[in-house]
Formats: C-alpha cells, sequence, structure tokens
C-alpha cells in the first residue's frame, strides 16, 4: 500500500509553515538525551580483508589520512568577528536574497531593518550554522559507532571504526571553534535532532547508512564547502577543508555499501528507502529555515518569514537548493531516483532539487577532496 504525504513526514503539505513551526525544541536546558537504538549488535567470523575492494581502498586511504585538531590547526589566531562578517558579505547578501525582498514588501517584520539588523542576522546566522555542524557531527559520531556493531562485511566495520575517530575529531574542533572562537552556541535544531533520532532508533543498519552517510552527510559535505568558499578567515578555512576531506570518504562510504546492498532489495523495501529519503530530504530543508535564529533576533512574526523563504522563486532559493548537490546524484547512484516509476524523482521535483542527478557521485569524486588534492 502506498504510503500518504502525511504518513511520511507528517503532514499533508511540505510547506505547511504552521507545521513546520510547531516542531520545537522543548528541552534545550538539557545536557543528555537517551535515543532509544532498537538494532542487534552484528559478529561476523568471516576475516577476509579486501573481499569487498573498494571498501578496502577507502580503508587503507583513511588509515593514512588522520589529522590531529589539536596539532594541525593553529589556534592561536585571534578571530575578528566583524571582520569575518564583512568578508563574507557579499555571499550572505546571495543566500539570504529572497528575505532582502521580503524586508521591502508592507508589512514586512523586517521592514524597518537596517545595517546593524543585517550584520546580527549575519553574526547569528554563522553561529547558528556552526551549532548545527556540531550537532551533526555528534549524531555521526553516535551512528557510526552503530554501524560498526551492525553493519555484517568486516571491510566496512574496519572503515566505519575509522569514521568513528573522525567524528570525533570533527566534534572535537566545531566545539572548540564556538567556545573560544564565537563563544556562543545553538540548541540543536529540532528537526535536525529528528532526523538523527530516527536514524539512531531504525533496527535496519542500512537505514543508518541512508539516513547519516547519504542524507545528513552529504548535505553536510555541501554546506561545508560553501561555507569554505565564503569564508577568508584561516582558522576556520582550514578547520572545513580538513573536515570536508573526511566527509567526502564517509559519503563515498554510504554509496559504496549501499550500492550493493540494495541489488537484492524488494521493490517494496526499495519504496521504505525512497519514503525515507524524501522525509530526511525535507526535514534538513526545513532546518535550515532557521526558526532559532528569528526567535533571538526578536523578529515577532516568524510565520511570515518562514512564508517569504519557502515561496521565495527558485532563482531566490539557490544556496538551499545547492545543498543538495551531493545528495541527488548519490540518491540516484544507489537506484533509489526512479524505482518503482520513479517515485522519488517526482519528490525531488516538487521540492526543485532534481537537476543535480547528472553530477558525480561521491564514490567517484573523494579523492578529490583530499588533503592536498587542491594544492
Amino acid at each position: 500500500m502506498t504510503a500518504t504525504d502525511n504518513e511520511i513526514i507528517g503532514r499533508d503539505d511540505a510547506n505547511d509553515i504552521d507545521s513546520i513551526l510547531a516542531m520545537r525544541n522543548e528541552d534545550i536546558d538539557a545536557t543528555i538525551k537517551v535515543v532509544q537504538n532498537n538494532a542487534d549488535s552484528i559478529f561476523t567470523w568471516d576475516y577476509e580483508k579486501g573481499a569487498r575492494p573498494r571498501l578496502n581502498k577507502l580503508y587503507e586511504k583513511a588509515k593514512h589520512s588522520m589529522w590531529d585538531g589539536e596539532t594541525d590547526l593553529d589556534w592561536s589566531i585571534d578571530v575578528d568577528m566583524d571582520k569575518v562578517l564583512e568578508d563574507m558579505r557579499p555571499a550572505s547578501e546571495f543566500q539570504d536574497q529572497s528575505l532582502r525582498r521580503a524586508a521591502q514588501q508592507p508589512g514586512s517584520p523586517l521592514k524597518n531593518w537596517g545595517d546593524k539588523e543585517w550584520h546580527d542576522l549575519g553574526r547569528e546566522g554563522l553561529t547558528w550554522q556552526l551549532s548545527q555542524f556540531l550537532h551533526g557531527e555528534q549524531g555521526a559520531l553516535i551512528a557510526t559507532a552503530k554501524i560498526v556493531e551492525t553493519v555484517p562485511w568486516i571491510d566496512a566495520k574496519y572503515y566505519a571504526a575509522t569514521q568513528v575517530m573522525d567524528e570525533a575529531r570533527h566534534v572535537e574542533v566545531f566545539a572548540k571553534y564556538l567556545d573560544t572562537k564565537i563563544q556562543d552556541h545553538y540548541p540543536v535544531n529540532i528537526h535536525l535532532q529528528h532526523l538523527l533520532d530516527d536514524v539512531i532508533n531504525d533496527s535496519r543498519w542500512d537505514m543508518t547508512y541512508l539516513g547519516m552517510q547519504i542524507m545528513i552527510e552529504g548535505l553536510a559535505l555541501a554546506a561545508f564547502g560553501f561555507l569554505h568558499q565564503m569564508t577568508q578567515e584561516p582558522l576556520l578555512k582550514k578547520l572545513l577543508r580538513y573536515v570536508m576531506s573526511d566527509e567526502a570518504r564517509h559519503v563515498a562510504f554510504g554509496v559504496l555499501s549501499l550500492q550493493e546492498y540494495y541489488q537484492d532489495l524488494s521493490l517494496a523495501e526499495i519504496r521504505e528507502r525512497q519514503e525515507f529519503a524524501f522525509e530526511s530530504a525535507l526535514r534538513m530543508r526545513d532546518r535550515f529555515l532557521r526558526q532559532e535564529v528569528w526567535h533571538r533576533l526578536g523578529v515577532d512574526d516568524t510565520r511570515e518569514i518562514i512564508r517569504f523563504q519557502l515561496e521565495a522563486p527558485q532563482e531566490e532559493k539557490e544556496f538551499q537548493r545547492l545543498l543538495f548537490s551531493k545528495i541527488v546524484p548519490n540518491v540516484k547512484k544507489l537506484g533509489l531516483l526512479d524505482a518503482g516509476e520513479g517515485w522519488l524523482r517526482t519528490k525531488f521535483e516538487e521540492i526543485g532539487v532534481i537537476e543535480f542527478e547528472h553530477l558525480e557521485s561521491t564514490d567517484t569524486e573523494y579523492a578529490d577532496f583530499a588533503l592536498g588534492a587542491d594544492a
């Protein structure tokens, strides 16, 4: 039986603003969150290393690509946030062009904004973005530890173990940058938290791969790349470059593993994966509406701001759409895009991201992100 949009995403309309805003993080002061993990831990007695050559190659690459966040990054660099934001202003104006148009509309909650308010939005937006990177990296740390436990292949266990160490480094450096350079942070966005909960909660090991390695890490890889291009701040730029070198391998790991596994699934099982990919895509899109930023800035009519963002012309949503540039080609490589009469293709067309399907999948381009590849 075909699931409805309401059954998949909890609402009939993907752009239902009231449903999006109804989701709030009600536990922002807690330091511990418990998520039920329903998966079995799988031992394998088949220790033949290299039975899956491409995974083995990825593992060998990972072993030789480790970096140290304490010694390889220069934490003595003084970060002038005003200068950082000034350097990023042209890119920020491009990113927020729908909001700047909204500010010109009669009755807009942004109609009285001047340079100070737009500057504050830039600062809060960067703080929010880095905070969500941090929370997402902890989600990846936990999810990858789960993959070590649950994947049945020794080559995949070996590689996933290296990713656990990668994610620990990522959590470490993002936390340190927020604590010592920005000295501020945001709690986890509720849409990201719900997606992380789903990834951890699902009993099927491949769903952890799909949610984390393909969807969350794929979007993160694109987002890291945009911020790396936008900023001239040397510490943040190098930090992002190091993290991107790891993330590309992580996404490739998901593609290589799931491409093999999905070949043997039934159409009904594939449809479940398509629906989860669509749900994940919408959760990540909703995450970038930045509800928490508007609350902190004292914007009363958050609903109107969200409406402008959702209803903006496609050319004004270029940044949000480009975040899916690493997801769509990888989902296509897995065979999910056109399986079952192209249901997922139709959904990606509806949210305006299908154009990225012809880009290179990450399993063939990850070497381009290696440290030194752009030297």
